[in-house]
């Protein structure tokens, strides 16, 4: 039997690094920054930490980590995040393979990045790596930049992307030879005009006898049309919205050592785990497309990877495959032919709601577990700082500021996220107009025209929507932050669903129920046992 915890997405910020020359006693990011992010940022060296403290209970010594292991591929942040993990693995044997991911490293010589934070005395203070124009407030510290790819991965050798001597195995799909001069492979421009060699982070290694995991480099950095320096980090696409999609363009490759792989984990008798930053599955439930039609592309939807890539990672024969990036709690399944894979989407550490995988596979069964980080300790690190930023500000102390654990702490941030960034860019204005101005007995009575009564607690329609989004990021965890009451009631308003009006605006709420469906009856999450031969 084999053992591994799975951390995604830890997006570690050093919230004691002092940058120099900003007068900064500690570097916590401001929360009006964090409000409107998909992550909290001061947070993650607690929620990191609790994800390894966890993994060291379940006695599980090996740890793959899906990518974005920094906030945002600084030297500073890279160092401390290893610092943390090289600590447990010298007090408790843990071993690390990790992959790239977005925010881990750009390009050739990385990117510049310029940040909120709070002041010593409660202000927001702004840093920026690069210089600063006249009549800008902010603060020019180049330490704040992201490292460039083989600059950073330098510093991450025991990460996996290095043989290390306790290896049964290691390879890349160029060999055996680890140098990284060897594992540059032209990436062209669109309209393929230009070409730039960038470096593939992707491995192979059997770190126990009978277990392959296979770190996919899917985090590519595609050059624009017509640029001519590749120095400058203006010239590449930003991977964020790419993932396997561009891999079938770029990298494609790739899709052949994976059958290689797979056809020699099956002769040898290995059993083979794959991971990347990317999903190669919908990790919403299936319901991509009806997000895409209702909502546009907007959202989460947008970066579904599409049938194509499910067919080519089927046709490979690699059974399972891990991803991180959206920080969404899924298991998905898909069969092609004669070939069916698994992708699980690994949530994330700082993201809604805060979790990591336990992994056990045992011949070819696969039980797996989602363990909650909700009661990482530690997690208030910051809250001296956002009291003295409302306090300058002349503003109430953020609810989150407040709360008693790191799950509800995640929970308001989720419900500050809906408000400030998810409704308003996602929904189209006719249901925002709607939602603003009405409540759970509001959607009824727009529902069923005809039927006024409702039973239940009667709610701004805003909560409603937090649900959803709850569901959506969260799967099953969710449910511990909505009462099985509302469950219920979604579930008894989609059974009737039939006798919906049919006006646009009310089959726009009923395509959302819909989706919410989806999301409650997902494949089970917190425990499940998978068939790999499936």
């Amino acid at each position: 039997m084999f053992r591994l915890a799975v951390i995604a997405d830890p997006h570690f910020h050093d919230t004691e690094w002092q940058p120099q020359g900003s007068g900064l006693k500690r570097a916590c990011r401001s929360y009006q920054d964090t409000a409107n992010s998909t992550r909290v940022f001061n947070e993650s060296a607690p929620a990191l930490r609790a994800a390894l403290d966890r993994a060291v209970r379940e006695d599980a010594k090996l740890v793959i980590i899906p990518g974005d292991l920094t906030d945002d591929g600084q030297r500073h942040n890279i160092e401390a995040a290893l610092a943390m993990l090289r600590d447990y693995a010298s007090r408790f044997g843990l071993r690390y393979f990790a992959t790239p991911g977005n925010h881990d490293f750009y390009a050739l010589e990385g990117r510049p990045q310029r940040k909120e934070f709070v002041g010593n005395d409660g202000a927001r203070i702004i840093l920026d790596s690069a210089p600063v124009a006249a009549g800008d407030d902010a603060l020019s510290i180049a330490e704040m930049a992201t490292l460039g790819t083989e600059e950073a991965l330098r510093l991450m050798p025991d990460l996996g992307f290095m043989p290390d001597e306790r290896d049964i195995y290691w390879e890349t799909p160029f060999g055996l030879n680890p140098d990284y001069a060897s594992r540059y492979q032209s990436v062209k421009s669109a309209d393929g005009t230009r070409e730039c060699a960038l470096l593939d982070a992707s491995y192979l290694v059997e770190p126990v006898e009978g277990l392959w995991i296979l770190s996919l480099d899917v985090n590519i950095c595609v050059p624009k049309n017509d640029v001519t320096d590749f120095t400058d980090p203006s010239a590449f696409i930003d991977p964020t919205n790419g993932g396997w999609p561009t891999l079938l363009q770029s990298r494609s490759y790739l899709l052949d050592w994976m059958q290689d792989v797979a056809g020699r984990a099956r002769a040898s008798g290995k059993k083979l785990i794959a991971f990347s930053h990317y999903p190669a599955l919908d990790p919403l439930a299936g319901t991509a497309a009806k997000e895409r039609a209702l909502f546009g592309s907007v959202g989460l939807a947008r970066r579904d990877p599409g049938a194509e890539v499910a067919r080519k990672f089927a046709a490979t024969g690699v059974g399972l495959h891990l991803s991180g990036h959206l920080h969404v709690n899924d298991t998905a399944f898909f069969e092609h032919g004669s070939h069916g894979f698994y992708n699980i989407a690994v949530p994330s550490t700082v993201g809604y709601a805060p979790a990591m995988k336990m992994l056990e596979i045992d011949g070819d069964k696969l039980h797996m577990r989602t363990l909650s980080l909700a009661k990482a300790t530690g997690f208030d690190v910051a809250f001296s700082a956002y009291q003295s930023e409302a306090k300058k500000l002349g503003e109430p102390l953020n609810q989150a500021a407040q709360a008693p654990d790191f799950g509800t702490f995640m929970d308001d941030h989720l419900c500050d996220l809906v408000e400030a960034r998810y409704f308003p860019r996602e929904w189209p204005q006719d249901m925002r107009s709607f939602v603003e101005a009405s409540n759970f007995a509001g959607l009824a009575q727009l529902l069923w025209a005809e039927d006024r009564s409702f039973d239940g607690e009667d709610l701004p329609l805003m909560v409603f929507c937090q649900d959803w989004y709850r569901l959506r990021k969260a799967a099953d965890l969710a449910f511990e932050f909505i009462p099985q009451s509302r469950i219920a009631l979604y579930q008894n308003w989609m059974a009737r669903a039939g006798e919906f009006e049919d006006t646009p605006l009310a089959q726009k709420f009923k395509t959302v129920l819909e989706i919410m469906q989806a999301y409650i009856e997902r494949l089970p999450t917190r425990e499940c046992i998978l068939d790999l031969k499936a």
